[in-house]
């Protein structure tokens, strides 16, 4: 028992840490999809005013609320067409205009913790993308 325990424990952490990253993935997949598909309308319902800073931040929260609590843990980047951009930025238009195809990519780090895992990963870190492509309505 003292020799098996200890394998059949770390083995069992192992799986569950796997479990848990296919969980953060598909978690994050479903959260990019969801403000891609917010995206896609134009809206821009966080305040009164129309800024394109107004419509990122509607975007963002709307990510965010579908992520459950793991798109502030995981430090993204968010793409749109290709182009990076670092957390907390925007640029004027960067969700492209109305009829026009955009690719909502979010860039993922999440740390690995079991020491089994940890050595198959770079830096301990398990990396991901998730993204979302879709055309912009014809809104205001």
């Amino acid at each position: 028992m003292a020799i098996i325990a200890p394998v059949f424990l770390l083995v069992l952490l192992a799986l569950v840490e796997l479990s848990l990253m296919f969980f953060t993935t598909l978690t994050m997949q479903y959260a990019v999809r969801e403000g891609a598909r917010y995206a896609i309308t134009g809206q821009r319902n966080l305040g009164p005013g129309t800024s394109d800073q107004q419509r990122y931040n509607a975007i963002i929260d709307n990510i965010s609320s579908n992520a459950l609590g793991l798109y502030e843990k995981m430090d993204p980047v968010i793409s749109v067409n290709g182009k990076a951009y670092p957390r907390n930025t925007y640029s004027s238009g960067m969700f492209g205009e109305p009829g026009s195809i955009i690719v909502l990519q979010i860039d993922c780090t999440l740390p690995v913790t079991t020491p089994l895992l940890s050595q198959f990963f770079q830096d301990g870190k398990y990396r991901f993308a998730v993204s979302a492509a879709m055309r912009n309505e014809f809104f205001l």
